[in-house]
């Protein structure tokens, strides 16, 4: 094995984001990185936000229904304690957590943990989405992916509210959001 991919593979202690819009692939990305670690025989966590039971109560599950067993926790802090014998840690909707999220995944690196969260960087108005900005910032590691545009095939960048309501965290899926590129989402909200 080569010496500099060995140091790499071996070193401990490490925070992977994966963001994107709805319909992006990003639990799909945090299931399939989980599963490796499974097959590498680590030890692995998975944790959710309780309020998330759209199409499980206690599995993690992507738009194209790829499951892993999950803890559903209400607060970031029970993970602290939850993942106390784990190799690796995923958690999914990240954005639904407070910013205490943030000390807790910096706490679990710290103790020698690969932490891999898995959530929506911004909201359906284009704004930053809870802890997401902050943990993009202290992550050794970033994957930004993208759906496409439903309009014109591009790269989607931003998951469209179809429905109304202006409450930041509405539960849904393709009945209640539509992922849409910059040009497209400002075609879209001209016209409301």
């Amino acid at each position: 094995m080569n010496k500099l991919y060995q140091e790499e593979y071996v070193r401990p202690g490490r925070i992977e984001v994966v963001c994107g819009s709805m319909f992006s692939g990003k639990t799909e990305e945090l299931i399939r990185r989980l599963k490796r670690a499974k097959f590498a025989r680590q030890r692995v966590e998975i944790y959710k936000p309780a309020i998330d039971t759209r199409y499980s109560d206690e599995e993690v599950v992507s738009h194209d229904s790829n499951s892993i067993l999950s803890t559903p926790v209400d607060s970031p802090t029970s993970i602290l304690l939850l993942a106390s014998d784990a190799d690796v840690v995923g958690i999914d909707e990240a954005q639904f957590f407070d910013n205490s999220l943030v000390d807790v995944c910096n706490e679990l690196a710290n103790r020698g943990k690969r932490v891999i969260l898995a959530g929506l960087d911004m909201d359906f108005k284009g704004q930053p989405f809870g802890p997401m900005p902050a943990l993009m910032a202290i992550a050794e590691d970033v994957t930004k992916v993208h759906a496409i545009c439903v309009k014109c095939g591009s790269l989607a960048h931003i998951s469209h509210r179809i429905v109304k309501g202006e409450k930041q965290v509405l539960l849904g899926e393709k009945d209640e959001y539509e992922p849409l590129c910059r040009e497209c989402y400002n075609k879209a909200i001209e016209n409301k």
